[in-house]
């Protein structure tokens, strides 16, 4: 087993797809200077069938966090080639994490949720380890609803999440928002050109940026426009930024990934975000106060990202376009529509409270509260 440093506490992180979640709540451990010492165990694929990691994986090591991965599989809701394949890889993953949750041995797990928690959850419920699970989303990730009986307490983001678990174990606390990010300045007028932030998230959207290209000329006569592709089509958009015209070439900046430290100046700069709506994103949107036009993944568990969406909507600071409603057209009218009223839009925001703004301090605090 690995030794503790100096008698601190050690919290082991884990999740699926909530590295920026993790990487926020890290942020404001650091700021707090909490003794704690910090590992993270996280899946060692974002998706079967494609040689691509977690950027967490790339981050966490630099900050020093162990970060170790399991080969867990899940249950898809698309059937494919990769499902069974999967499926037979979820025995390996238990036994993977309780092998690691042995060896680490932690005073607490803080569980983000994804199918590569839902192990390291039940290996630290058998070695007797607290567990605190925080729900991201508007709805509930199916492995926080496994996890929820083997947790102490269960933090969620939104009051509609609460039906989901049991009520002596809810805690509403918002989501994680990294420290830089809540230091982002209201904006009261758009920028000349507007600049428009375009990302799929780390591993990217095929269909949004497919959207994009169909009309990227079209927006670079009057935008700059940001785009974080994915690794999976960088090289194509960046051939296709080199073959633009020089004019409109330095109207277009392109990133596979973009790292969390940078992450905060990008969304300082942007004026319009147009992105799938994962609650990290949306949390931030609704921090910011930026306008945002969200295109839902359509096939999320319990269609989680049309309910982050809709909150983001009825806050006032969002546009949504359904993924089976998405053409050029619509996309490029609806970013008119916002560039038009932009300023309106943002007005009307100005004094509206984010329900994500101190969540940080209350997830730390709870987490020191089990620790106790």
């Amino acid at each position: 087993m690995l030794k503790k440093k100096l008698n601190k506490k050690h919290i082991l992180l884990t999740g699926g797809h909530a590295g920026s979640t993790a990487y926020a709540l890290i942020r404001q451990i650091k700021v707090q200077n909490k003794p704690w010492e910090l590992s993270w165990i996280g899946p060692k694929k974002a998706m079967e069938g494609r040689n691509t990691g977690f950027l967490e994986q790339d981050i966490f090591p630099g900050l020093g966090i162990d970060s170790y991965t399991i080969d867990s599989g899940r249950i898809q809701r698309k059937f494919s080639r990769w499902t069974i394949p999967s499926i037979l890889k979820i025995p390996k993953g238990f036994l993977q994490a309780i092998y690691l949750v042995r060896r680490i041995k932690p005073d607490l797990i803080l569980s983000f949720g994804g199918f590569s928690a839902f192990p390291v959850v039940v290996a630290s419920w058998l070695y007797k380890i607290p567990v605190l699970v925080h729900e991201q989303t508007a709805c509930a990730g199916r492995a926080n609803i496994y996890s929820a009986f083997f947790a102490k307490k269960i933090l969620v983001s939104r009051d509609s999440s609460k039906k989901y678990f049991p009520k002596n174990k809810i805690i509403l606390t918002g989501n994680p928002i990294e420290p830089e990010i809540l230091k982002i300045k209201f904006k009261p007028k758009i920028s000349d050109p507007p600049v428009i932030f375009v990302t799929g998230g780390h591993t990217g959207s095929v269909i949004l940026n497919d959207s994009i290209e169909k009309i990227l000329k079209e927006l670079l006569k009057s935008n700059y426009v940001i785009h974080q592709t994915g690794d999976l089509q960088y090289k194509k958009f960046s051939e296709l930024r080199g073959k633009l015209a020089e004019s409109l070439q330095n109207r277009y900046l392109v990133y596979a990934t973009i790292k969390p430290v940078h992450w905060p100046n990008i969304l300082e700069r942007a004026d319009i975000l147009i992105s799938r709506a994962g609650a990290n994103i949306v949390s931030q949107v609704l921090v910011i106060k930026r306008p945002a036009i969200f295109i839902p993944l359509p096939f999320a568990y319990l269609n989680e990202q049309n309910a982050n969406a809709l909150f983001a909507k009825d806050f006032g600071i969002a546009e949504i376009i359904d993924q089976e409603d998405l053409t050029e057209n619509i996309l490029l009218t609806k970013i008119n529509k916002i560039t038009r009223s932009w300023e309106n839009i943002v007005r009307k925001v100005k004094e509206k409270k984010s329900p994500d703004e101190n969540s940080s301090f209350y997830v730390v605090d709870m987490v020191d509260k089990l620790l106790h």
